[in-house]
């Protein structure tokens, strides 16, 4: 598991404040959901930390080093990154997929077979290529590539957000149970508040480019401020009318 601190992150994009002075802590071991709509920069404050996206002021550091006092390849080699499209290379088979990273890096371990278990696929999966999987199974396998080296920190940008809400409820409480077995730090951003309230410890609320709220679920669930409180509601109005159905 893996410290993340953030300090005066600033990044404009044609003259518009992406983020605007953001800090945050997450602790080792956190589950940290950032949620706010679109255009509010969850993205970009993900990709900073794995600099897909390079902030124009502010620090970004991981167990107390600065993101680029780190070669990038190490830097990313040391983070897991999901994301909706997954990102799986189709002319390579699932267990080709999933190893890429190791050998990448030269430590040459075949881990395979354990991460297939490890994201509830069976052994045989190994010698399919993406395009024999539904988006759930190659949602699973983009997750067991993510956790292929062995990462502290995972970083995930609406990773369920393709799949159908069955689906996706059994992937998200899948992934907190490997979250809490490997000791994982996650930020994950999602557009989905109740997946928030359910998976997370903590959920940070951007708005324009801003923390608004940072709090657990249940403090969340209570806040006065007005714009939040409209985010939190949703879900629990349509708890209320599935309930009166």
């Amino acid at each position: 598991m893996s410290k993340l601190d953030i300090a005066g992150l600033t990044k404009r994009h044609d003259g518009r404040a992406a983020l605007d002075d953001v800090s945050l802590s997450i602790g080792s071991g956190e589950f940290v959901a950032l949620v706010g709509p679109s255009g509010s920069g969850k993205t970009t404050l993900l990709k900073s930390i794995n600099r897909l996206v390079e902030p124009d002021a502010g620090t970004i550091r991981i167990d107390g080093r600065g993101v680029c006092e780190v070669p990038l390849a190490d830097l990313r080699h040391g983070i897991g990154y999901v994301i909706q499209g997954i990102g799986l290379f189709p002319h390579l088979t699932v267990a080709e997929n999933i190893g890429i990273v190791p050998r990448l890096m030269g430590v040459g371990e075949d881990r395979v077979a354990e991460l297939l278990d490890l994201a509830a696929l069976p052994a045989d999966f190994a010698g399919r290529y993406p395009r024999e999987l539904s988006g759930g199974q190659a949602q699973r396998v983009g997750l067991a590539r993510a956790l292929a080296a062995r990462p502290g920190l995972m970083l995930m940008d609406e990773p369920f957000g393709a799949l159908d809400p069955v689906t996706r409820d059994s992937l998200g409480r899948a992934y907190r149970a490997l979250h809490e077995r490997l000791g994982l730090t996650t930020l994950m951003v999602t557009h989905d508040i109740a997946e928030a309230l359910l998976l997370a410890d903590r959920i940070v609320v951007l708005l324009a480019g801003r923390i608004r709220a940072d709090a657990a679920p249940a403090t969340l669930l209570v806040s006065d401020d007005p714009e939040v409180r409209a985010m939190v509601e949703v879900p629990r109005r349509q708890a209320e009318r599935l309930q009166a159905l």
